[in-house]
């Protein structure tokens, strides 16, 4: 899955107030008071103040939120479902992964030399 280049050059703390100012948008969308969201999602006002403005919220937070805005179905969007990769399930037999392993370590290869060819 590729990430747009916009969001690569951005840190967690652009993305958390990207994220904040878009909740807020919605919110005055719907016309709800920050305390009536607050209240319904069971967070203080405090709280969702501090996330509309993308200042260190938790999961948790956001998660009730979205819950209290009726947009919880959107969290399915935030990563892929692992379970739907065709190929790596051919190659592996139909069976799911269960552990990872290690990075393929690299053969050690002899720097390159002047006057040796190959």
């Amino acid at each position: 899955m590729t990430v747009p280049s916009r969001m690569q050059t951005r840190s967690p703390e652009q993305i958390a107030v990207e994220i904040g100012h878009k909740l807020e948008r919605l919110r005055l969308s719907r016309n709800i008071t920050q305390a009536e969201l607050a209240e319904n999602a069971g967070v203080s006002e405090r709280t969702l103040r501090r996330l509309e403005a993308g200042q260190g919220a938790t999961l948790d937070t956001l998660i009730r939120i979205m819950t209290g805005l009726q947009i919880q179905e959107n969290l399915q969007l935030l990563l892929p479902d692992p379970r739907i990769r065709p190929i790596e399930r051919v190659r592996s037999g139909g069976r799911e992964r269960q552990r990872s392993s290690p990075q393929n370590i690299r053969k050690k290869v002899a720097p390159w030399e002047w006057g040796k060819e190959g």
